[in-house]
């Protein structure tokens, strides 16, 4: 059993602390609670690296746990062989505190384990990262970021030479690592600017921003629509104080966009978040400033990028002068479709082509796709599952890949990017937006269409926060008890089928097991109820809470939404 009290004072008695971490440390030793919350147990290493709080301890982020982790992956690395390790890492930060600091630890390590590094001159977008691994050949790549997370986080993203995030094998091979190394001890490390000297760490900078760019630009479809209405056309953006305030409105000049209006007080780079209560586009009320902007310029689009820019999130001009945002789920249906249909037009649809989304993505992607001849895949949530698909579609050539989605405001074009990517989804959402203006409509109106078109399809996902010590505790008991108990009925309606992920089983209640599901290895209930709905639940991967999914069908709005409504409640007590 791991002792916190112990760990805690080897820690304080450990000479790799500095006097301000010795300081922070001793200032808790009468809080028993605040020393096994940071000292129960390591922070969990998996295929998205770590994520945690900033502060002194196992459980926290800091240099220790950074360099702790680098030498593991260092070793990782250089176990695939020299000439593999010779191709180096690339490594990225975002505009967080400490991330600076974190990604020049970690660079410092992997030098001193002979592991060259090319780290970016200033904070870059995570998709530039996973560019400029496969860019530049290199083994694997670093990004410190929380993504959309609260200030208080940091994290350590890990990436493999495809550009896509860790796969499992490597993530376990690293937590292996881990376990084996002392944190303290274990640890090679040299001075920064030496190894800048010796050429073991160089710098990368404008050269990657252009031909990541050149990239970006190539995904267009239509710029003559851009054209046609460029001059009235208005686009209000916010970064939120993260790493898209150079290269999202720069994507948007390039394709023809002349009226780009960022929010002033939020291109300020700001690790603290001080205009929003989170940095999260999935959020509408972090909108509130630019909302305020685009009223008073009259903006037909409002574009937000969360802080390390993989995620976008929208909100456009409504029939009574307010802005309504635009789902995940829908966002990625309308470019589905207006790529489809764009591509098509332009003769450059592919004969194979097909589309990836999530399980947990609504159903009405796939209508939009096999109603237009296009594939559609499922993968589990997390684009490290979808770069794998479109590595596969690539090495055997049977399939073109036009996009890849998930609800939660992640979106993946093109081949160059193996991760979710602002800053190609921004530019495209505003072509797409483009188009739809030049025949009188707003996305929300394009969307309309689309339902009046394809069916009315309703989404909603709830987030039943479990935090605490005893968090985990709950979210493992909560699973357990729907997998070993799985209801029958769910709000007065049946349960058809239960497809269990994590064992590949499809059963049905009376019936047992009746089939297999085509993926496995997730820890995913997914219930599909009489009526069409899909009641899906699963643990965050990245925060203390299970994740529920509600996907309905319907003949109408309304009674899509009276679905999501019903089934709400049902989800709302789970937590209970």
């Amino acid at each position: 059993m791991f002792r916190y009290k112990d760990e805690y004072q080897r820690w304080l008695d450990s000479p790799s602390i500095s006097e301000d971490e010795w300081q922070e440390l001793h200032e808790i030793g009468d809080n028993l609670e605040e020393i096994e919350s940071r000292f129960f147990a390591p922070l969990d290493f998996g295929t998205a690296g770590l994520r945690g709080i900033m502060g002194m301890g196992l459980h926290r982020m800091n240099v220790h746990v950074v360099r702790h982790a680098t030498q593991a992956f260092a070793s990782v690395i250089k176990a695939e062989g020299e000439r593999f390790a010779q191709k180096g890492v690339v490594i990225c930060y975002d505009c967080r505190r400490n991330s600076e600091a974190f990604a020049r630890e970690a660079a410092a390590v992997m030098a001193a384990n002979g592991v060259g590094v090319l780290i970016f001159d200033a904070m870059r977008p995570t998709p530039e990262l996973s560019f400029a691994i496969r860019h530049y050949g290199a083994a694997a790549g670093i990004n410190i970021t929380a993504s959309h997370n609260p200030k208080d986080y940091n994290g350590y993203k890990v990436y493999w030479s495809d550009g896509a995030q860790l796969p499992p094998e490597h993530a376990v091979a690293i937590a292996k690592a881990m376990g084996e190394t002392d944190i303290f001890s274990g640890i090679s490390t040299m001075d920064f600017d030496e190894a800048v000297q010796k050429g073991m760490i160089r710098f990368i900078g404008t050269e990657i921003d252009e031909a990541f760019l050149e990239n970006v630009l190539s995904q267009s479809i239509n710029r003559d629509v851009v054209a046609k209405v460029a001059e009235r056309f208005k686009i209000v953006y916010t970064p939120f104080h993260g790493t898209g305030h150079i290269l999202v409105p720069e994507a948007l000049r390039r394709l023809g966009m002349r009226h780009i209006i960022p929010v002033p007080e939020q291109m300020v780079i700001d690790a603290d978040f001080s205009t929003v209560e989170s940095p999260n586009p999935e959020n509408p009320e972090s909108f509130y400033l630019a909302v305020d902007l685009a009223k008073k310029v009259g903006s037909d689009l409002i574009i937000g990028t969360d802080p390390d820019a993989d995620r976008v999130g929208v909100m456009v001009r409504a029939g009574n002068g307010e802005y309504a945002g635009i789902s995940g789920n829908q966002m990625g249906v309308l470019l589905l479709d207006y790529i489809i249909k764009a591509r098509k037009a332009a003769g450059t649809l592919p004969e194979n082509a097909a589309a990836i989304k999530t399980i947990v993505t609504t159903e009405m992607a796939r209508e939009v796709a096999e109603r237009n001849g296009v594939r559609m895949d499922e993968t589990f949530t997390g684009f490290k599952y979808m770069a794998e698909k479109v590595a596969e579609y690539e090495r055997t050539g049977k399939y073109d890949c036009l996009m890849a989605y998930e609800e939660s405001y992640g979106y993946m074009m093109g081949s160059y990017v193996r991760d979710k990517d602002a800053v190609t989804a921004t530019m495209m959402i505003a072509e797409m937006a483009a188009y739809y203006f030049d025949r009188g409509m707003t996305l929300l109106q394009a969307m309309d269409s689309l339902y009046r078109e394809y069916g009315w399809f309703g989404e909603r996902t709830l987030n039943l926060l479990m935090p605490g010590l005893d968090g985990l505790e709950k979210m493992k008991n909560l699973m357990k008890r729907l997998r070993t108990e799985p209801p029958k009925e769910i709000s007065g309606v049946p349960v058809l089928r239960m497809r269990d992920y994590l064992s590949g089983r499809i059963s049905v209640s009376g019936l047992g097991v009746v089939g297999e599901t085509e993926i496995s290895g997730s820890n995913v209930l997914y219930f599909e109820l009489t009526d069409g709905t899909s009641f899906i639940v699963r643990p965050s991967g990245t925060e203390p809470k299970i994740k529920v999914y509600i996907l309905t069908k319907g003949e109408s709005r309304s009674e899509c939404d009276a679905k999501l409504e019903k089934y709400e409640d049902f989800a709302r007590a789970l937590s209970a």
